[in-house]
C-alpha cells in the first residue's frame, strides 16, 4: 500500500507506464492462474487489472495526444483564458525592437522517462512471472526429503568383517532413500519424514550374523530394508514357512534369483509412559507384507527383505514391492567392509 502511494508522487510520464505495467503483468498472471485451477474469483481480479490498465492506457494516449497538438486553454464556459488574450493583446514594439523572445524552459523528455519505467517494471514483472520456473528443482518450495545418517563414525560389529559382502546400514539407506520411492508405493505426492539406517546383527545370533536394515517414513506406508548375511537359502526358507502352516506365501523370482512373498504383523509396544513408565506387553500392529529375495541367483544363502506396512493397516498391491526390489537392489553396493 505504501509503495502505491509513493507511486503517485512519481511525474506523470513515469507514473503511469508503471501502473500499467504492473496492471498488465499481474492481470495476465492472475487471469492464468484462475484458468488453471478454475478458480473465478481470481479470474474476476484479473478482469479488474485488465480493465484498470486499459483505462491508464487511454489516458496516457489522449496526454500523448495533447503534447503533440497543443491549443489554448479553455475554460468550462468555452472562453479563452486571460493569460492567452493578454499575451496575444500585448503591443508590440516597432519593428527592430522587439524583445527577444525568451528561451524555451528544457523539460525532461517524457518519452525516455516512460521507457526507462516500462524497461524496468518488464524486467520486474519478467522476473516475477518466470521466477518459479527458474529456480532449481532443489530449492526451499518444496519440501526435501531427510537425508541418511552418513555412518562415517559408526563402530560396526565384529561380524561384519566376517561376512564376505555385508553392506552398512547407511549404504542401505542411501540405495532406498530415493526420489522415486513414493511413485513406487502408488503415492507420488508423498514426502519421506523420518530415514535411518542401522548396522545391527541378527537377532538369537550372539551378534555372529551381520544384519544391516535401513527404513523410509511417508505418511501412508513405511518401507524397510535389511540384509542378512547367514547360510539360509530361500528354498530352506520356504520350506520353514511351510513347516509353520504360513498362508498367503507365494514364490517368485525378482531379477533372476529366487524370492517369495509373505504376510505377518508387526509388533507394538506400549510404553506405559502414563504408568510410571514400566512399559506394556508387546502386541500385534498393523499387518506387514514382505518381499524375501536371495543376495544372488545361485541362492546359496543369505537374502534381503522388503516389507512394507501403513498405520491403517492398507498394503500396496505385491506389483509395487516387486518394483521397489527391482530398482532398490541393484543400488546396494556389493563389496566387503
Amino acid at each position: 500500500m505504501l509503495g502505491l502511494l509513493l507511486l503517485r508522487l512519481l511525474p506523470f510520464w513515469v507514473r503511469e507506464p508503471l501502473f500499467i505495467v504492473i496492471g498488465s503483468v499481474f492481470g495476465v498472471r492472475i487471469m492464468y492462474l484462475a484458468v488453471r485451477d478454475e478458480a473465478w474469483v481470481p479470474g474476476a481480479i484479473g478482469v479488474a487489472f485488465l480493465l484498470a490498465t486499459a483505462v491508464r492506457v487511454h489516458t496516457v494516449v489522449r496526454a500523448v495526444r495533447a503534447r503533440r497538438n497543443p491549443a489554448p486553454a479553455v475554460s468550462a464556459d468555452g472562453a479563452v483564458s486571460d493569460a492567452v488574450v493578454r499575451s496575444q493583446s500585448q503591443p508590440q514594439g516597432p519593428a527592430g525592437q522587439r524583445p527577444a523572445p525568451a528561451a524555451p524552459r528544457k523539460e525532461p523528455n517524457a518519452w525516455g522517462q516512460a521507457v526507462a519505467a516500462v524497461a524496468v517494471f518488464a524486467a520486474l514483472g519478467a522476473a516475477l512471472w518466470l521466477g518459479p520456473n527458474l529456480l532449481p528443482s532443489g530449492d526451499n518450495s518444496s519440501p526435501r526429503s531427510p537425508s541418511c545418517p552418513s555412518g562415517e563414525d559408526e563402530e560396526l560389529p565384529s561380524a561384519y568383517t566376517g561376512a564376505s559382502r555385508a553392506v552398512t546400514g547407511g549404504q542401505l539407506c542411501e540405495a532406498l532413500n530415493r526420489t522415486d520411492l513414493a511413485r513406487l508405493l502408488g503415492t507420488p505426492t508423498e514426502t519421506a519424514t523420518v530415514v535411518s539406517g542401522t548396522s545391527d546383527t541378527a537377532l538369537l545370533t550372539d551378534g555372529k550374523v551381520a544384519r544391516p536394515e535401513a527404513e523410509v517414513r511417508f505418511d501412508t506406508y513405511t518401507v524397510n530394508v535389511s540384509a542378512t548375511y547367514n547360510e539360509l537359502s530361500i528354498a530352506q526358507y520356504v520350506k520353514l514357512m511351510e513347516f509353520g502352516e504360513e498362508t498367503d506365501v507365494k514364490t517368485l523370482s525378482v531379477l533372476g534369483r529366487p524370492a517369495v512373498l509373505s504376510s505377518d504383523h508387526t509388533m507394538s509396544v506400549d510404553l506405559g509412559l502414563g504408568s510410571g513408565g514400566s512399559g506394556g506387553p508387546v502386541g500385534q500392529g498393523p499387518p506387514a507384507r514382505t518381499l524375501t529375495v536371495a543376495l544372488d541367483g545361485k541362492d546359496p544363502g543369505g537374502y534381503y527383505e522388503i516389507t512394507v506396512w501403513s498405520t491403517s493397516g492398507a498394503l500396496p498391491d505385491d506389483g509395487a514391492l516387486v518394483d521397489i526390489a527391482e530398482t532398490v537392489l541393484p543400488a546396494v553396493p556389493e563389496q566387503a567392509v
